[in-house]
């Protein structure tokens, strides 16, 4: 299980114009912002920005500065792999740490879309016992429950967080994950082809 939402992309029409920097070629400049507010490539600025994508990442340093902001939601065995992406993004999570406690505990906090009938009741039975301890937590403050909690819970527990990454770190994450065996990197891969120019810019080596 994956949840993207609340997403922001940002900065194209100063990273176009930082691409135009080398040859002094803003002139050439056609993109505008629609009646929406959206940011348009016009025919001569999407040329360009296609021809630096594919000439490798030595050439696309502009793709370094289209930002994109999401909120993800998903369980913590997908973000251990999400973690091997360091370069170039920034992430708060919501703390395990500091809030595991505060609401109970119940079967949609955990991804479980793919388990059989007999993990699920496995799942079930640690989710009891999870919320057993997080209640003699609050009543004594016993930090043997805090424990109890904080090692037994699965890696299939689900946390947000605010992430920011950019365009070529994107494409990083998409040729690398798209043929995954996780259901949730097939999920972020097509979010990452829904975003402005995707298929121009993330989609560089595409037949």
């Amino acid at each position: 299980m994956i949840k993207i939402e609340k997403v922001s992309v940002m900065n194209f029409e100063n990273a176009i114009r930082g691409a135009r920097n080398p040859l002094n070629s803003w002139a050439k400049s056609d993109s505008y912002y629609n009646e929406n507010g959206e940011y348009v490539l016009g025919e001569n600025d999407l040329s360009l920005a296609i021809r630096l994508a594919k000439a490798g990442s030595d050439h696309r340093k502009y793709l370094r500065q289209i930002f994109v902001s999401v909120d993800i939601t998903a369980p913590l065995y997908w973000w251990k792999e999400y973690d091997t992406y360091k370069v170039a993004t920034v992430a708060n999570s919501t703390s395990t740490m500091h809030k595991i406690h505060s609401k109970p505990f119940e079967r949609d906090d955990f991804s479980h879309d793919r388990m059989s009938a007999d993990a699920l009741r496995v799942l079930d039975i640690t989710i009891e016992y999870l919320e057993s301890a997080r209640q003699r937590f609050i009543e004594t403050k016993d930090k043997q429950h805090w424990h109890d909690m904080i090692q037994l819970l699965p890696s299939s527990y689900n946390q947000m967080r605010t992430c920011t990454l950019n365009y070529e770190t994107l494409i990083n994450i998409y040729y690398a994950r798209r043929t995954h065996k996780l259901a949730e990197w097939h999920t972020m891969c097509d979010w990452i082809m829904s975003l402005p120019y995707a298929k121009e810019l993330i989609a560089v080596k595409e037949d």
